[in-house]
Formats: C-alpha cells, structure tokens, sequence
C-alpha cells in the first residue's frame, strides 16, 4: 500500500516593508524541489524585482474571483490579491505551498 502525503500552507505575514518578499525569495532559492511559491495576483503594478505578482486590472481581478480562479482573496490597501487554486493540487501531490498573504486574511 502505497501512503499518500499532502503538503502544507505555509502562510507569511507582517507589516508592509518588513521584508516578507525577499524572505520569501531566499526560501524559494533553497526549497524549489520540495515547496511551490504561487504568483499572487495584484490589482497594482510591480514596484520591485522581489515582488513578482501578476498584474491585472480591478475588473479582471473581479473576472477571476466570480470565475473561481482563486483559493484565497483579500483586499488591503485599496488594492485586490489573490492566490491562485493551483495550490489546492500542489497540495494534494505533497508539495508545501508558501504564500504572501494579509495577516487579516489569517
């Protein structure tokens, strides 16, 4: 019999600047074979090289969400984010997924 493990979120939170996305770089770099680190969508540019998030337009975003396309979806700041629901098969298969997301969302 062959046993079947699932992996775990791993949800990263703190303050705006605090550094949470050049953790989360650093993680990436080292845990790439065992842990899936999902684009967010961001209803915002980007405004940095460690901030790599999919940019779309308030309507999009609501496109999206109605569409289903997300697993987890917050707004803060007056901007829209969302984390993809590929992370729900990422799961399954046993990967750990690591996400930037609002410490409200928690």
């Amino acid at each position: 019999m062959t046993e079947t493990r699932t992996g775990t979120l791993y949800l990263i939170v703190g303050p705006s600047g605090a550094g949470k996305d050049t953790l989360i770089t650093a993680a990436r770099d080292r845990l790439c074979q065992t842990h899936v680190f999902p684009k967010r969508t961001i209803t915002r540019p980007i405004q940095s090289p460690e901030e790599d998030h999919i940019v779309v337009t308030v309507d999009a975003f609501n496109t999206q969400m109605r569409a289903g396309h997300f697993s987890l979806t917050w707004s803060a700041h007056g901007l829209h984010y969302g984390i993809p629901n590929s992370i729900l098969d990422d799961i399954k298969r046993g990967k750990h997924v690591v996400a930037n997301v609002s410490r409200e969302l928690i």
